[in-house]
């Protein structure tokens, strides 16, 4: 039951990881191409990091093995650890996350006549 539960928990782990981590590298990477600079500093990258591992290692950490875990069948050995619908998860995830963030970046001027823009001397004190 703990072995099924501690696999359980991994999985869920690797699955949020991947998706931030996928959402992060992405936004740095086209915001540093298209905006000539990137939208997240590295400081800002390491607390977005910091803050996701904690919650994700509380998450891993907290949840108790329950008696249904063992009416299911077990996993194979040569099964992989990221699955077909996890894979779909962590993409959808990610599309949704993606289409937020840049929303926000390069329309959120639109948005909020009151918000800095991009390049908005202001936009560099935060």
């Amino acid at each position: 039951m703990w072995g099924r539960n501690v696999y359980d928990s991994i999985s869920k782990f690797l699955q949020f990881q991947l998706t931030v981590n996928i959402v992060a590298v992405i936004v740095a990477f086209t915001g540093a191409c298209i905006t000539q600079d990137s939208p997240l500093k590295a400081v800002q990258m390491l607390w977005v990091n910091l803050i996701m591992d904690t919650f994700a290692s509380l998450a891993l950490a907290t949840e108790p093995p329950t008696e249904a875990l063992l009416l299911r069948k077990p996993y194979g050995r040569n099964k992989p650890l990221i699955s077909r619908t996890m894979m779909k998860n962590i993409l959808g995830h990610a599309v949704y996350q993606l289409t937020l963030i840049f929303t926000l970046l390069f329309v959120g001027e639109e948005l909020s006549p009151r918000a800095a823009g991009l390049h908005d001397p202001r936009a560099k004190m935060l």
